[in-house]
């Protein structure tokens, strides 16, 4: 396949584009900021771009297979999260079907044995200090879910906890419930999420839809 990753320097980018390129995909890695090439993986093509420019998604996306948002808006700017998720289907609906695949949040999932709360409102998954982003994430999904769009997504929710470690190729898949291990806690390595994400990639099963991953 031929994959562009936005935000592809990230914690969670960066992993997405090393397990593709593992499983011989072709990948673009694009970046806003042309001075962090040097953080890219060195098989990939380096790009500049902003997924918050409908023309630049265009541009980047064109001839290509799957599109991944693995963007993050930087502290006090989360308002750029649903506006990415509108320039993503924007310029993505200008091409000839390419799938989009959004690295999302887990505040909009329902905390299982709770009649439905969700995990933003559960401060055991998601606290305080989170919730600014949480929120942000959420509108951001609700973008998805709510625009009338022929563009193919997929909105990956990780679990509560989403940081760097291992990858173990070890999970459970469900759809719109956190995945919470018998201890109670909710985790996923960047690296096993990106191990979901190329199988969906491969293997689509969420067509506009949105499925998440947990240990």
């Amino acid at each position: 396949m031929r994959i562009t990753v936005f935000g592809a320097a990230g914690n969670s980018g960066s992993r997405v584009v090393t397990e593709a390129l593992s499983r011989g995909h072709e990948v673009t890695a694009v970046v806003r900021d042309a001075a962090r090439f040097t953080e890219l993986h060195p098989d990939a093509a380096h790009r500049t771009g902003d997924a918050a420019d409908p023309d630049h998604v265009a541009e980047l996306s064109a001839g290509q297979d799957l599109v991944v948002n693995a963007t993050r808006p930087a502290p006090g700017r989360e308002q750029d999260h649903p506006a990415v998720s509108r320039a993503l289907l924007d310029g993505l609906a200008r091409t000839d079907g390419v799938r989009l695949i959004v690295i999302g949040g887990a505040g909009s999932l329902t905390v299982p044995g709770t009649e439905g709360v969700l995990a933003i409102d559960d401060p055991r998954y998601v606290p305080a200090a989170w919730r600014h982003i949480a929120e942000a994430s959420n509108a951001q999904y609700e973008v998805l879910r709510t625009t009338d769009t022929t563009v193919p997504w997929t909105y990956l929710s990780p679990a509560a906890l989403f940081e760097p470690g291992v990858r173990t190729g070890e999970f459970r898949l469900a759809k719109d419930e956190l995945l919470v291990a018998p201890d109670g806690s909710s985790a996923i390595s960047m690296e096993d999420l990106a191990v979901a994400l190329l199988d969906e990639a491969e293997n689509p099963r969420h067509h506009r839809a949105r499925f998440t991953v947990g240990y």
